[in-house]
C-alpha cells in the first residue's frame, strides 16, 4: 500500500509538471507568430483556459459514468448525452435565438435526459456493456438526426455549425466561459466531495446497497452531475468528444488507488490530454487550424475499438 501510495503521488507530480508545460506552450504558440498583447488576452488565454475547464469537466464526467455503470466504454460521446446537450443547444438557438443565457440550461437537460435513457436501459432490459454502448450509439445518432433536421429547417439558427458538430475551443472568450466555467467548478467540487459514494457504487449496487448508500437516490444524482459536467462544456467547445473515455482509462494506469485520488488525477490529466490536442491542431498546419475535436476522434476512434473488442474477448 505504501509503494501504491508513493507511486500515484509521483505520478501525480509529473501529471502537474506537464499540464504546466502544456498550458506554458498553449500560451506561447498558435496559427500565427506573432504574439501581441490582444492575442495573448483575446485568443489564447481564454482558449487555454477553456481546455482547462473542459478537459477537466469532461475527464471527471467519463469516470463518473464509467464508475455508475460499472462499463469502461462508457463517456459522454459514446453514450448519447452530448448528442442530447448538443440536440436541446440548437433547438434552444432555433426558438430563442438571441438568449443565450438559456443554452446552458438547456444543455444541461438534453444531457440528463440522454443519461436517465441510458440509465433505464441498464436497469430495465439489464443489458451487457457492449448493448448499452450500442443503444447509446443509436440513440447518439437519433439525436444528431434531430440536430440535422432543425438546422435544415432554421439554418441560421446557429453559427459556427461546423465548430459546433466536430468540437473546437476556436471562438473561444474570456465573456462566453464566465457561467459554464462557474457550473463546471461547482460541479467539480460537487464531484470531491462525494468521492466516497462515488467508491461505494464502484464495488457494485449491491455492495454499495449493504454498505448503507441510497443507489436510487445517488445514481441518477451522479448522472445528473455528469450531464451537468458535460453539458457546460458543450455550451462553448461544442460537442467536443473522447477526452471522457481515455482520460479515465489513463489515469487508472498511472494513479492506481482510492477514487479521490482518480479524480483528483483526471482533473489534471484531463487538461493536458486537451490542450495538447488544442496545441496540435493550432500547430500542425499553420496557418491553418485542425479542430481539437477532429483530432480527439482520431486517437479516440481506434481506442474505442481496440476496447469494445478487449471487452468482446472477455464476454462483455
Amino acid at each position: 500500500m505504501e509503494t501504491q501510495r508513493r507511486r500515484s503521488e509521483f505520478s501525480l507530480r509529473w501529471q502537474l509538471l506537464v499540464l504546466l508545460l502544456l498550458a506554458g506552450l498553449s500560451l506561447l504558440f498558435g496559427s500565427t507568430t506573432h504574439l501581441t498583447l490582444p492575442v495573448f488576452l483575446h485568443v489564447r488565454l481564454p482558449r487555454m483556459l477553456g481546455s482547462l475547464l473542459a478537459g477537466s469537466a469532461l475527464a471527471v464526467a467519463g469516470m463518473i459514468l464509467q464508475t455508475v455503470l460499472a462499463n469502461p466504454l462508457a463517456s459522454p460521446n459514446i453514450l448519447g448525452i452530448q448528442s442530447g446537450a448538443g440536440l436541446m443547444t440548437v433547438l434552444c438557438a432555433a426558438l430563442f435565438p438571441t438568449a443565450f443565457g438559456l443554452r446552458i440550461p438547456a444543455s444541461f437537460l438534453g444531457a440528463f435526459l440522454a443519461s436517465m435513457l441510458v440509465l433505464f436501459l441498464a436497469r430495465k432490459v439489464r443489458a451487457s456493456r457492449s448493448t448499452i454502448v450500442l443503444a447509446g450509439l443509436a440513440v447518439s445518432q437519433i439525436f444528431s438526426a434531430g440536430i440535422d433536421l432543425i438546422l435544415t429547417l432554421a439554418p441560421d439558427s446557429l453559427t459556427g455549425y461546423t465548430d459546433f458538430r466536430i468540437g473546437s475551443l476556436a471562438g473561444t472568450t474570456l465573456n462566453r466561459l464566465m457561467v459554464p466555467g462557474l457550473c463546471i467548478v461547482a460541479g467539480l467540487l460537487v464531484a470531491l466531495l462525494c468521492a466516497r459514494q462515488l467508491e461505494l457504487l464502484s464495488l457494485g449496487q449491491r455492495q454499495a446497497q449493504c454498505a448503507g448508500l441510497d443507489v436510487n437516490r445517488w445514481m441518477p444524482g451522479f448522472l445528473a452531475l455528469a450531464s451537468l459536467l458535460a453539458g457546460a462544456v458543450i455550451s462553448f467547445t461544442g460537442m467536443i468528444g473522447f477526452v471522457g473515455l481515455i482520460v479515465p482509462h489513463m489515469v487508472r494506469r498511472l494513479c492506481p488507488g482510492p477514487l479521490m485520488k482518480q479524480l483528483v488525477s483526471c482533473l489534471v490529466l484531463g487538461p493536458a490530454f486537451l490542450l495538447l490536442a488544442d496545441l496540435l491542431g493550432r500547430t500542425l498546419a499553420a496557418p491553418y487550424e485542425i479542430p481539437a475535436g477532429i483530432l480527439l476522434t482520431l486517437a479516440g476512434g481506434p481506442y474505442f475499438l481496440w476496447l469494445l473488442l478487449k471487452g468482446k474477448g472477455h464476454g462483455a
